[in-house]
């Protein structure tokens, strides 16, 4: 079984969390060995997202074998989301120490500003959400203008939609063509 952690704090864009929830539930659903779950770094009862969207937490994050970082809050400096999120520390130390240890991490948008705060981004291909390429281009890293960009064991994601792609990348990945290309055909969804 492959444990997918979506890690959700105050302010995050719900699409960036909930579409690649719904893409890898969707594909456990069609017999994928995989559990996905929305966790936060410490135990709560509510998240707020970015929309006013409250979800409750399956739990708090663990050791997954693949971690997604949503963004949201990024752009506009939000008091609430992945900047204050970059300036606290407390994700990006995660997001390091989950790394070091053997997970796979995955962003969505601006999610991918907290993983080059993390350092797991230094010397790699990545990309953000287009308004963030030049915060992003601060960092020693390949910025890519891409949709999905995929270097094993860290993958980015460009702007919010772009979390739906990932996760069908994801579900080829960890299961098969066959499984994505169904679960693409249920949502009816196409890809990217």
């Amino acid at each position: 079984m492959t444990t997918v952690e979506i890690v959700v704090y105050e302010g995050f864009d719900e699409l960036d969390a909930i579409g690649p929830y719904e893409v890898l539930a969707n594909a456990a659903g069609l017999g994928a060995d995989i559990a996905v779950s929305l966790v936060t770094l410490e135990p709560c009862d509510v998240v707020e997202a970015s929309h006013g969207l409250r979800v409750e937490p399956d739990g708090v994050l663990g050791s997954p074998d693949v971690l997604v970082v949503p963004g949201g809050g990024w752009n506009d400096r939000s008091a609430a989301g992945a900047w204050s999120e970059a300036e606290r520390g407390e994700i990006p130390e995660a997001v390091a120490r989950l790394h070091d240890g053997g997970a796979t991490i995955a962003s969505v948008c601006t999610g991918g500003m907290l993983l080059a705060h993390a350092g797991v981004l230094d010397g790699r291909p990545a990309v953000t959400h287009a308004g963030a390429l030049s915060d992003l281009r601060e960092f020693p890293v390949e910025v890519r203008e891409e949709r999905v960009v995929d270097d094993g064991d860290v993958l980015t994601a460009g702007g919010v939609t772009s979390g739906l792609d990932l996760a069908f990348h994801l579900v080829e990945r960890l299961a098969s063509v066959e499984v994505a290309t169904r679960v693409a055909s249920e949502m009816e969804y196409d890809r990217r």
